[in-house]
């Protein structure tokens, strides 16, 4: 295998870079011809520890001598933008070999999972599975995307142009890639970050989704039209829903993107009821095409005549067409109108369902407000004086709210306009259209019970309420008290019958984001394992369904890394109904930015909560002996974490020295980098993504592994280290753990920092990072009983290690101005926007870095 990536991926990367040499820019020779020059300097100088100063001033020294500042300078933006190019054609070669390195029929895929249930005599029960399963990935907008759309499509042709090794194609697109701009001149709007994100939607996720399930049913002899469950695969949507900390998001966008949705999917049915038609030409069958034909058209379009208003009556002359194929032509071709009316099924009028998302203290502020404005400034103190049943006794009496345009803040006017837009998608694009409320931040019953009773009261107050309320815990304290919070709601006769009237199911989210920038990697980790075997417990005492939504982001920090063994290794303890994740930004792109990467990947979650529940493993059950373990590592590894998170310098060095303050300059989003406005930087108020990017931006990636190696050291002193060995040959969800904390230090650079040792301020702060990051690197190792890291995934090690490559010039460059910054002791214009235009590539090379 290793063989193949050097020839398909190493090989090719080589003789198509060679193409950027001849392109017809503007200095273009002279930049590709240096280039290689610099990157064997940057190799050469931190392995005899020079600075990035001193390696791009001996560089300039050497090449530029009697070059002027700017020309110097010049160069150092032309290479930043040469590499970004470097990196898109990596990507499109890699996406180009993606069936050679991934056994798109193997191990992990539905097609080998139900061959080994038929030849296991488990066929039945994993049909029986499959009908009462689900996987949802919910594309968010959260800024971790790079490539602006335009480059998104060049990326997507030049793969499709490498596949077929046509040169004169690669040629061309290489020059339109170099005409092409990398960066956004505004931020784009929410309308904006959604229209984006429908793109994957209409030409890679319909068509996998689709294909996928078509496979599956054929493979398993169920005809199309007897499949019950149209939800096994679905797709939930964030852009123009998602409020927490995001001013811009207003009810107007919501029903806009609503209707972008809706449009979308419309779309896509015309293009495909064409096709069928022209194949079903029958007598008392074509008539009914034509119809639905029509009326999609003038849904879509706005023609003259009928339109539909919702799935079912799209449905219904389906159908008729399908009863005159059976009657009239003996099943002739109905396997195509089949295919068509599954599609309808899965994907409705709405496409994907849009999530609301607020923060819980907003909600707060709201019901402040409500009852400041219904019954006086002394019915909000003697509400703050009672306990929380009491408030809560106070909010579920409520039995009427003010007019939005009664509220004298606007932002409470906005969050009850927001709330009333839901109606309007659940009329437009169905019930699935927007059917779940989130609470960002919730800490109570009463953050349920407060979102619950406003939307009761806006949409729903004299019938049932088609929403399910959504509560999401992030921090650690929170994670410990979720079990308490839901048992209580279970427990509150209100909601328990809302949640009888939703087939008593609870949706409940958990944020490996703002768990890891709060505990640390192994604590978040380990306590949102815990946090979900209790809340099984207690939903499971309680007879209600739960339904874990996980907000995972690309990198291990974030809840990345292998997602099909973290869901095989959940183990018969954490409820396993449904495998609900957040997908964004580069983890779209990469993984799910192509139909077959796309298919893949899916069925890779799929076919991982199959095997959990058809062939249980002690891999995947911990005892209480290994559980014990693991507590232990995680309260010595969180305590590690504590220190460097309370260390003084921490924030200072956040806001000083990381491009952190740029994040919110790149233009790749529209959400603001932190929560408050203005005032000096605060722990609290930093947002995960960028707080996970700046790390990354260093190449010093703490949140993804610092204090594992402390904690394992420990282990060691108290004479444990092989049973942590030993939990490491018997447990996939601790093997996993630690490597994905593996990819996190290989993606790591301290040398490229080392001259920070000596800052006087920021000196003994580098020290410890770095002290923590050698230990990492040698305990992993020490536990896993290996010499090098990853040696069990050679491909992934393999891309890591030509990407970091590529990219190590753009690493020197950005360092080389931080440190320039930092030593003349005062901000500087142009070195500031070298900082910003290296960000993009070294992003991008990472692919899920932030």
């Amino acid at each position: 295998m290793a063989n193949i990536y050097e020839t398909e991926v190493a090989k090719r990367f080589t003789i198509y870079n060679s193409l950027f040499l001849d392109l017809p820019f503007d200095q273009i020779y002279r930049t590709g011809t240096l280039l290689p020059i610099l990157s064997e300097a940057c190799q050469s100088g931190f392995q005899k520890n020079k600075t990035p100063k001193e390696i791009i001033e001996q560089f300039f020294e050497e090449l530029m001598a009697e070059k002027p500042a700017k020309e110097r300078h010049d160069l150092l933006f032309k290479m930043v933008q040469y590499i970004e190019r470097q990196v898109v054609l990596f990507d499109s070669i890699e996406d180009a070999a993606y069936e050679k390195f991934n056994d798109i029929k193997g191990k992990g895929t539905m097609t080998a999972l139900i061959s080994r249930a038929e030849t296991d005599h488990k066929r039945e029960e994993l049909i029986q599975k499959l009908q009462n399963f689900s996987v949802r990935l919910t594309l968010t907008a959260h800024p971790t995307q790079f490539y602006p759309g335009n480059v998104l499509a060049i990326i997507t042709d030049l793969e499709q142009a490498i596949r077929k090794n046509d040169l004169g194609d690669i040629d061309l697109l290489l020059r339109q890639l170099g005409k092409t701009p990398f960066i956004n001149k505004e931020k784009p709007s929410p309308y904006e970050e959604a229209v984006s994100l429908t793109w994957f939607l209409e030409y890679v996720f319909y068509p996998s989704i689709s294909d996928i399930m078509i496979r599956m049913l054929n493979q398993l002899n169920i005809p199309l039209h007897d499949w019950e469950n149209p939800n096994l695969l679905k797709v939930g949507f964030w852009p123009g829903g998602d409020r927490d900390g995001n001013p811009y998001v207003t009810h107007d966008i919501t029903k806009k993107v609503a209707d972008k949705l809706q449009n979308s999917i419309l779309k896509c049915y015309y293009r495909d009821i064409r096709k069928v038609r022209r194949r079903l030409t029958f007598f008392n069958v074509e008539n009914h095409l034509i119809k639905a034909e029509k009326g999609i058209y003038n849904t879509l379009f706005g023609g003259q005549g009928e339109v539909f208003h919702s799935k079912d009556e799209l449905l219904e002359i389906l159908y008729q067409a399908r009863k005159g194929i059976i009657e009239d032509h003996g099943g002739l071709s109905l396997e195509l109108l089949d295919e068509f009316i599954l599609k309808v099924r899965v994907f409705g009028f709405h496409f994907a369902s849009m999530d609301v998302r607020q923060d819980s203290r907003k909600h707060d502020g709201l019901w402040d407000a409500i009852i400041t404005k219904t019954e006086g400034e002394q019915a909000l103190e003697e509400y703050h004086r009672g306990d929380e049943e009491s408030k809560i006794a106070k909010v579920l009496s409520t039995k009427g709210l003010p007019d939005s345009g009664e509220m004298e803040d606007e932002f409470h006017k906005e969050m009850l306009e927001s709330i009333s837009s839901i109606s309007y998608i659940q009329k437009s694009n169905g019930p699935m259209g927007c059917h779940r409320y989130i609470i960002s931040n919730n800490q109570s019953a009463l953050h349920v019970l407060e979102v619950f009773q406003l939307n009761k009261l806006i949409l729903a107050q004299d019938k049932d309420l088609f929403l399910d309320i959504v509560p999401l815990f992030e921090t650690i304290d929170d994670l410990a008290n979720a079990p308490g919070v839901m048992r209580s709601l279970y427990h509150n006769k209100v909601y328990r019958d809302h949640l009888r009237q939703r087939g008593n199911k609870q949706t409940i989210m958990l944020g490996f984001s703002d768990g890891t920038k709060d505990g640390g990697y192994i604590r978040a980790n380990w306590s949102i394992l815990r946090a979900k075997e209790e809340l099984t417990k207690v939903a499971r005492e309680e007879e209600i369904d739960v339904i874990f939504f996980d907000g995972r982001g690309g990198p291990p920090a974030r809840g990345g890394g292998n997602t099909h063994n973290f869901y095989a290794s959940l183990g018969p303890n954490v409820e396993n109904r449904e495998i609900q994740i957040t997908i964004q930004g580069q983890t779209i792109s990469a993984n799910y930015g192509k139909p077959v990467s796309c298919s893949y990947n899916l069925e890779q979650l799929l076919s991982a909560g199959m095997e959990s529940h058809l062939y249980p493993s002690s891999e995947n059950s911990l005892t209480e002996k290994q559980k014990a373990l693991i507590d232990e590592m995680a309260e010595i590894s969180f305590q590690e974490y504590k220190g460097l998170k309370n260390h003084p310098q921490f924030v200072p060095y956040l806001e000083k020295v990381t491009p952190l303050k740029f994040f919110g300059m790149t233009n790749i989003g529209s959400r603001p980098v932190k929560r408050s406005k203005g005032g000096s930087m605060k722990f609290g108020d930093l947002r995960a993504i960028p707080f996970v990017g700046a790390w990354a931006q260093m190449k010093q990636n703490i949140p993804g592994f610092f204090g594992v190696g402390k904690a394992i050291e420990e282990m060691e002193k108290r004479g444990k280290l092989k049973d942590v060995k030993q939990l490491y040959q018997d447990s996939l969800f601790f093997r996993s753990l630690l490597g994905n904390s593996m990819q996190s230090l290989a993606k790591a650079f301290y040398p490229a920092t080392a001259y920070l040792k000596d800052h006087a301020e920021f000196g003994g702060f580098w020290e410890l990072m770095y002290g923590e990051y050698q230990r990492a690197y040698e305990q992993i190792l020490k536990v896993a009983g290996m010499s090098n890291l990853m040696e069990d995934s050679p491909l992934s090690r393999d891309s890591i290690g030509i990407r970091e490559k590529i990219v190590l010039p753009l690493i020197t460059i950005q360092q080389y101005a931080i440190q320039t910054i930092l030593e003349k002791g005062k901000e500087d214009a142009d070195l500031q926007k070298l900082i910003l235009r290296t960000m993009f590539g070294i992003i991008n090379a990472a692919r899920n870095a932030a």
